[in-house]
């Protein structure tokens, strides 16, 4: 049970996520953290604690170890096919580790050790290795490129760690790299100045209609109804589990009338974000996802105006620019948004930039950012990261109640 975490994505060839790799506030350089009986009890009981099907849901999870905790306190509990045992410390000069990691591969465990310098293939504990990770941002391509061949030789996985640019994804995927860390994928390919296609027209409409102050039901359907697979998106978004667990939704007027104005503005938001980026990694919207729900919880607790949901509107479409490949100044042109939307995401609103600042240390693990902001809002620290894990859970919800109809992303 965890209440400081955060997470980071490792992406495959297909820019499908693997994995996530974990990192602890608790714990020596993000490893994984000794907390005794009294201090887990406390935990549990003060914040929003998660587990790892929490925070990875259903995907591999990356867990760094100090070797004092692989040697004399390795956890017992943790499933040997959902979590990759990473080392956290250098291993060649570590006494007992080598029989300690013999120990956890019997377990069935898979070992990952970071290599920057892909320089271990004569140590003794290579052959336990299962996953290399090497940050590409340290290591120059030309001898990246000569060491590959032995790795992949010998049926060894590599992990290209710190690849925050497609060119860095597209060299490193070409040099044999079977996973990619980084926020690449949530970055524009190719700044491209284009009008949205008319295709995308009736989503543009809904999210106008999403940041409105008034609400007007009947203009509404009649966007919706122009668009046969909107229609049915919406009935099978609204009867998902995750955003109503009671009632079978037979229209739009049905849900508006269970589920209120301001949850509805919500939906059509989400709805019109998960189809402007057809063509792009779903982790993009994922990341959207815990944004939105996230930036909403601050507002609320901030005490700003829910309706419209500007902090839930803003933290969704932050990422716009990745997922449009268009600067944010050419977007919210043609985007029927409200000003105050449009200025939080051209960053010209202080409250919101420091939500982006806040949002941005929690997704790399910035600790210090994190107090940082947790001054300049006047939220308690501790409080933050229960918000937080409350929108990670929140998104891996909606997440898989999207991730049936969205499109494979290509390569």
């Amino acid at each position: 049970m965890f209440a400081f975490i955060a997470r980071q994505p490792i992406l495959d060839k297909e820019k499908d996520v693997f994995a996530y790799e974990l990192l602890f506030r608790d714990g020596k350089g993000g490893a994984y953290p000794e907390h005794k009986p009294e201090k887990a009890k406390m935990i549990a009981e003060h914040f929003l604690p998660l587990g790892l099907d929490d925070i990875s849901g259903e995907k591999t999870s990356f867990i760094n170890f100090s070797s004092d905790t692989l040697i004399s306190r390795f956890p017992t509990t943790l499933n040997p096919e959902s979590v990759v045992v990473e080392l956290a410390d250098n291993p060649f000069d570590q006494s007992g580790l080598l029989e300690a990691c013999q120990h956890i591969k019997q377990l069935g465990f898979r070992l990952a050790i970071d290599d920057p310098m892909l320089l271990s293939a004569k140590h003794d504990i290579f052959p336990l290795i299962d996953i290399v990770k090497v940050d590409v941002s340290k290591a120059r391509f030309e001898n990246i490129e000569k060491h590959i061949p032995r790795y992949l030789d010998a049926d060894v996985k590599l992990v290209a760690e710190q690849v925050d640019t497609h060119d860095n994804f597209s060299i490193c995927k070409d040099l044999g790299f079977n996973f990619f860390q980084g926020y690449f994928f949530s970055q524009p390919e190719i700044r491209i100045s284009r009008e949205l296609p008319a295709s995308k027209m009736n989503i543009v409409d809904l999210m106008g209609e999403s940041s409105k102050t008034d609400f007007d039901i009947n203009r509404i359907t009649q966007i919706i109804e122009r668009d046969a697979a909107l229609s049915f998106l919406v009935l099978k978004f609204i009867n998902n589990p995750t955003i109503n667990k009671r009632y079978k939704i037979t229209s739009l007027k049905h849900a508006i009338n269970y589920m209120g104005e301001v949850e509805i503005k919500k939906f059509i938001a989400l709805l019109s974000l998960t189809n402007l980026g057809d063509d792009k990694p779903l982790e993009i919207i994922h990341m959207s996802l815990v944004r939105a729900k996230f930036f909403d919880l601050l507002s609320e607790q901030r005490g700003m105006q829910t309706d419209p949901p500007v902090g839930f509107l803003v933290g969704l479409f932050s990422l716009l620019e990745g997922l449009l490949n268009q600067s944010m100044q050419d977007i919210v042109k043609q985007l029927p948004l409200s000003d105050t939307v449009n200025d939080a995401l051209l960053g010209k609103n202080p409250e919101f930039v420091n939500y982006m600042t806040l949002v941005r240390a929690f997704e790399s693990a910035l600790w210090m950012n994190v107090v940082k902001q947790s001054k300049m809002l006047n939220i308690e620290q501790k409080h933050l990261h229960t918000l937080y894990n409350q929108a990670i859970v929140w998104g891996n919800g909606v997440r898989s109640a999207i991730s049936s109809h969205y499109p494979t992303a290509t390569a």
